[in-house]
């Protein structure tokens, strides 16, 4: 098990978000309609980094997970829920996803039905094998799936990772534009250099044509009663290559004790990938993570810097075991 200094979190309950009594009247009734009558609240969800409304809530017709937002205090929230829903419409039908059944704005909210997992719980931490099988298993049904952008996909807009910015975080530290203060005191200021170079291969390294979910983290997978893995929360499609989309997956279960190098060459999406690959996305994204986390306390989520800085370790560790680095 190797040694993580970053405090992981309990991702069950990273989330501060209003509970079924916090809702307008008129969205509650809005929510009961589509659910078939009275509606039987139950507790919020308390794993993601938003403010919105979402829980498992039951009526007559059946359960269904609903997520409802205040467009007007939370545009940005809003947006990103308008935008899942028409993602979440056009996915594939062979993907382990959970399906939008409506979507709905009234009095200024933005409120989503989605399919209720049967027994839907994030997965163990730590990684168990099984669950871990299950959802690297999920992966490869998404990612044969989305291998060539599906019409209704390309039709919504999908642009090339790292389209709207660089990973270029250990390149600014090694060159004094980052301040180093804000990496964690652990970190080894002599491996800036040798992570800068690695860095700059990220873009050629993951670029592709495939749909990729570009936030596959352990609080984004549901395990069901069958011990089936299902994956959520397709708010940030890009393209690229398939492969990337496990670096970070991987490096949670990395920090399990599990053999994420082994994990990696076996799966299908892995096929030709080179080490050098490998390390390119591993450093950019460690680099991402860690200048991330170092920023100062974000009001809209309390737990987020320590989630950046713990995928931020993770994916160091790995790269540094991956090359005899001791620190």
């Amino acid at each position: 098990m190797p040694h993580i200094i970053t405090p992981r979190l309990r991702y069950n309950a990273t989330a501060v978000r209003p509970h079924w009594q916090d809702l307008p009247q008129d969205v509650r009734q809005l929510i009961a309609q589509h659910l078939g009558g009275e509606v039987q609240a139950g507790r919020s969800t308390g794993s993601g980094f938003t403010s919105g409304f979402a829980a498992v809530l039951r009526g007559t017709s059946g359960p269904q997970f609903i997520k409802a937002v205040n467009s007007t205090d939370n545009a940005v929230v809003a947006d990103c829920y308008r935008r899942e829903a028409l993602i979440n419409q056009a996915l594939p039908a062979p993907i382990p996803a959970p399906r939008l059944q409506w979507i709905e704005e009234q009095d200024g909210w933005v409120v989503l039905g989605i399919e209720a997992v049967d027994g839907g719980r994030l997965p163990a931490a730590p990684w168990k094998s099984d669950e871990l099988k299950a959802t690297l298993d999920a992966y490869t049904i998404a990612a044969e799936a989305l291998a060539t952008p599906p019409a209704r996909l390309q039709h919504i807009g999908l642009k090339p990772v790292g389209a709207d910015g660089d990973f270029a975080d250990w390149r600014n530290v090694a060159r004094g534009a980052t301040p180093t203060n804000v990496l964690p005191s652990w970190m080894p200021l002599d491996l800036l250099d040798v992570l800068a170079g690695l860095e700059s291969g990220w873009r050629e390294a993951v670029a592709g044509n495939a749909v990729l979910h570009h936030d596959l983290r352990q609080d984004n997978v549901l395990i069901d009663t069958y011990g089936a893995a299902w994956i959520c929360d397709w708010n940030w499609p890009c393209l690229g290559a398939s492969w990337f989309d496990l670096v970070l997956l991987l490096a949670t279960a990395y920090a399990d004790g599990h053999d994420a190098t082994s994990l990696f060459i076996q799966h299908p999406t892995a096929r030709g990938v080179a080490d050098e690959q490998i390390d390119a996305a591993l450093a950019a994204l460690s680099g991402s993570f860690l200048t991330s986390g170092g920023q100062p306390p974000a009001e809209w989520s309390p737990h987020i810097r320590q989630h950046q800085t713990w995928c931020g370790e993770v994916t160091l560790r790995w790269l540094a075991d991956r090359h005899g680095w001791a620190f």
